[in-house]
């Protein structure tokens, strides 16, 4: 007689495709770090807008991709309790955000919550430093 609480099918599915998402997390953020060393070597080079700009958003999109990473595998660190199906009663909803609570409190999962604020930090910086989409005529 199993005393574990039983894992729906979605959450499963979610819980896997969570758990390979955490598995890519070194090389995106390998590929995050070359990103910014081509930007600063372009910036140190003085290069030309529109190649700047280039940069500007690969590097942003590299940071949003190992921030999906960090989050992924946070989720895995938190487990399967906080997961909640698409159909999910108000009740159970509720379960899981208290679930949530209490696992961003473990020190298993505070290192993978202090690195998604981190990489969220270094993103919006780099955000407000860097125009990476086009401005709007005032």
């Amino acid at each position: 007689m199993a005393l574990r609480r039983r894992v729906n099918k979605d959450v499963a599915e979610r819980y896997a495709a969570d758990e390979r998402l955490a598995g890519t997390y070194r090389d995106r953020l390998a590929a995050a770090a070359e990103a910014e060393r081509a930007l600063r070597a372009a910036e140190a080079e003085t290069r030309p807008a529109d190649e700047l700009r280039a940069l500007s958003v690969a590097f942003d999109k590299a940071l949003t991709e190992v921030l999906l990473a960090a989050e992924a595998a946070e989720r895995v660190a938190m487990g399967p309790r906080v997961y909640v199906s698409d159909g999910a009663s108000a009740a159970l909803r509720r379960a899981a955000e208290f679930a949530r609570r209490e696992a961003k409190a473990k020190p298993a999962v505070r290192p993978w919550t202090e690195e998604v604020d981190r990489l969220r930090t270094a993103r919006e910086a780099h955000r407000l430093g860097f125009r990476t989409r086009p401005g709007v005529a005032a």
